[in-house]
């Protein structure tokens, strides 16, 4: 059974800057350091308040997963859990999602929020910076929000998320939509890359990007979101933790 355990990841490197010869892009280091021990009050301030679209759009982005009980699924870069409850209330006691951050602070505080609201399948992750420890062949559908951007390895922890999931399974990634001249300075100062290039880094890792128009997308401003399909066979086991 899967116990209500809270994984953190602070997924999130999104590089910056490549400055020399740009071998892999990834988020600097520097990017990611509120989170190496947050203040989980803050976070949930900003995180969740209505000057966040993601925060105000949740409904509609919660149903464009198409979540169904008995599915198995991942949040990953978690943070305060705005979608780890209600995906673990969609998928039900048969199905489980595994919340994953960098952070400790957020994994204790989603642990304590899914025991609050009696939610047993919710499991905690901690991952690293180039994993999300998430157990192999497992997963339904994987979801990024406002993460990806902060991976500072995303090649590595795309393979773990890649060995994670079935195959035929579902990544769903929403970002900040850098655009020049279009965004914020916030945006153009903290996501590296484009959207366009995000999506032809995650489909150079074994993802198949669905054509979007075919999608009723909720109305971001700030944002955009991209649907991969998991290609290839199972890849076997992995050192990686399973539970």
């Amino acid at each position: 059974m899967i116990r209500s355990l809270a994984f953190t990841i602070l997924l999130g490197s999104a590089i910056a800057c490549p400055t020399k010869a740009q071998e892999k892009p990834g988020a600097p280091p520097e990017l990611n350091e509120a989170f190496r021990d947050p203040d989980v009050d803050q976070f949930v301030e900003r995180f969740e308040s209505e000057s966040r679209e993601v925060a105000t759009l949740q409904d509609e982005v919660l149903k464009i997963l198409e979540l169904k009980p008995g599915m198995r699924v991942a949040d990953v870069g978690a943070g305060t859990g705005l979608y780890t409850i209600p995906m673990a209330q969609a998928v039900g006691a048969e199905g489980a999602v595994f919340a994953v951050d960098i952070a400790p602070n957020f994994l204790n505080y989603i642990a304590r929020r899914a025991q609050q609201q009696q939610l047993i399948n919710v499991c905690t992750v901690l991952g690293t910076q180039d994993s999300t420890q998430l157990p192999p062949e497992t997963l339904d559908l994987v979801f990024i929000c406002d993460t990806y951007h902060h991976f500072e390895d995303p090649a590595a922890v795309l393979g773990s998320i890649h060995r994670s999931m079935k195959p035929g399974a579902r990544l769903v990634v929403i970002d900040f939509d850098r655009r020049e001249g279009v965004s914020s300075p916030f945006i153009m100062e903290h996501v590296r890359a484009d959207s366009q290039t995000f999506i032809q880094e995650i489909a150079a890792t074994g993802f198949r990007p669905i054509d979007m128009e075919e999608i009723d997308l909720p109305p971001f401003e700030e944002n955009f979101m991209a649907i991969f399909v998991r290609e290839g066979r199972q890849t076997g086991s992995t050192s990686e933790t399973s539970r």
